[in-house]
């Protein structure tokens, strides 16, 4: 797929999401960019605010199969994976895939699953794959984890160790929607007369892969990647920050910055595209200082005082050590 063909059918993705989720373009615009840098997005914000609606919405219209799971403290790895079952019929156990086996999971309120089950998705996630009784299984392609989580409500949850974290590609904060937008949603459920807008299906599975593709030849150049580095590596420098962004992290604002481009209808980064995603894809996973913390400090301020500090390439910078045809 060209990446002209990318920008097409990325802004009738991004028209009809938003017939359902009102008035945050910039969001979705951020969701679909995790999906074509085939990265992971963890959607945190307040109860009511669209989150799980969205991951839905974007499944539907993506055509992709999508399985839900609700997370809570009881749910245990095979409730998640699979297990293996006994068939009396042929006299032998029989593996019974679990709603991990889907093209997109959509994990609501995943902070309140117990450590075994983070680790069985943590393994879904970084693999691509499920082990379960001595045998390794493939996950479907494309796979997507969508996952949610409430910062409000503490009580019964158990917090997202680092390494998890990190496997996300971006986090999305929603925020509430301005009056206009918010009249317009109630507007919008008159009209149709019931809860969930129907939505038309733009691709399917095997057009996301193609985007996905396309998304890769997107060209960087090395003052860009440079400008990328330079980032990452002063998070790590801040004297509030116990650790800084990993190399995982650079990986995700270059993938996410191809992402940006392509939907923008552009074949190569810019530094703009690195400024606009930065805090997306690393303020997750950056460990304050416990003194820096209690003051109320967190990983997205620590992103933002980089991107102060750090002097972006000018913008012909993009276009150095540009391909010729």
């Amino acid at each position: 797929m060209k990446l002209e063909e990318v920008s097409e059918r990325s802004a009738e993705m991004l028209d009809e999401v938003e017939r359902a989720v009102v008035g945050k373009r910039s969001a979705l615009e951020l969701v679909l960019t995790g999906i074509l840098a085939d990265g992971h997005v963890l959607v945190e914000d307040l109860p009511g605010l669209a989150k799980t609606m969205m991951a839905a919405s974007f499944a539907r219209v993506a055509g992709l199969d999508m399985r839900r799971v609700q997370f809570t403290p009881d749910l245990m790895p095979a409730d998640l994976t699979g297990s293996a079952i006994f068939d009396p019929r042929r006299s032998e156990f029989e593996f019974r895939r679990g709603p991990i086996f889907a093209n997109l999971v959509l994990g609501d309120e995943i902070n309140r699953a117990p450590p075994k089950t983070q680790a069985a998705l943590l393994e879904a996630m970084q693999e691509r794959q499920v082990s379960a009784d001595g045998h390794t299984h493939r996950l479907p392609s494309p796979f997507l984890v969508i996952a949610t989580q409430n910062p409000l409500e503490l009580e019964g949850t158990y917090p997202l160790p680092e390494a998890q974290l990190d496997r996300f590609l971006v986090r999305v904060s929603v925020g509430y929607p301005d009056p206009d937008d918010e009249r317009m949603i109630l507007e919008r459920r008159m009209e149709r007369r019931h809860d969930t807008p129907d939505l038309r299906t733009i691709a399917d599975g095997p057009t996301v892969l193609s985007m996905q593709a396309a998304v890769e030849t997107v060209h960087v150049s090395t003052a860009v990647l440079d400008y990328i580095v330079a980032i990452v590596n002063d998070t790590r420098t801040d004297a509030g920050v116990q650790t800084g962004a990993s190399p995982r992290g650079s990986l995700a604002l270059l993938r996410t910055g191809q992402a940006r481009a392509a939907i923008a209808g552009r074949d190569f980064v810019t530094p703009d595209d690195v400024k606009a995603l930065a805090v997306a894809a690393l303020g997750h996973r950056i460990v304050l200082r416990p003194e820096r913390w209690v003051r109320g400090g967190t990983g997205n301020d620590v992103v933002a005082g980089s991107l102060e500090r750090v002097p972006a390439p000018n913008a012909a910078g993009a276009l150095l050590d540009q391909p010729t045809d």
